[in-house]
């Protein structure tokens, strides 16, 4: 059996980190709405208290209403981000078309026609053909 010292760590170490001094208050609430919240905090994996805090902080940072609808506003927000999107893409294409290309050919054309000759390497030996002075009689009698 568990000493009263015991159960009060356990109990502690479950606690919400931070809020471990703080007392309980409880509100009233609809028991579907109760059951739907509770699922909600199985699936967020915190207690009932850190899952209302997130919300409540999550409202207040996005300063956003429970009572909006975030439907269209996202959506709008969606296509505003795709046309800009595709207005950048535009100008580069237009850079590139009227400005990279143009001056690369250019550039490619100077290089071209003062190409430096190319030198052989150190390694490579130039193997010319000797005429030959003597050539070997191939009668056997060894005359001239």
């Amino acid at each position: 059996m568990l000493s009263a010292q015991e159960k009060q760590q356990i109990f502690h170490g479950k606690m919400d980190k931070g809020y471990e001094k703080e007392r309980f208050e409880s509100l009233s609430i609809k028991t579907s709405v109760a059951k739907k919240f509770n699922g909600f905090c199985r699936k967020m994996s915190l207690s009932k208290s850190m899952t209302l805090l997130a919300m409540l902080e999550f409202f207040e940072v996005n300063s956003i209403s429970p009572n909006e609808t975030m439907g269209p506003n996202m959506q709008t927000l969606e296509s505003e981000i795709k046309k800009r999107i595709n207005a950048v893409i535009a100008i580069i294409k237009d850079i590139e078309k009227n400005h990279d290309k143009p001056t690369t050919a250019m550039l490619q054309s100077l290089f071209m026609e003062f190409e430096p000759k190319e030198k052989k390497l150190i390694l490579e030996k130039e193997i010319k053909e000797k005429k030959v002075q003597f050539v070997e009689k191939l009668d056997s009698n060894n005359q001239l």
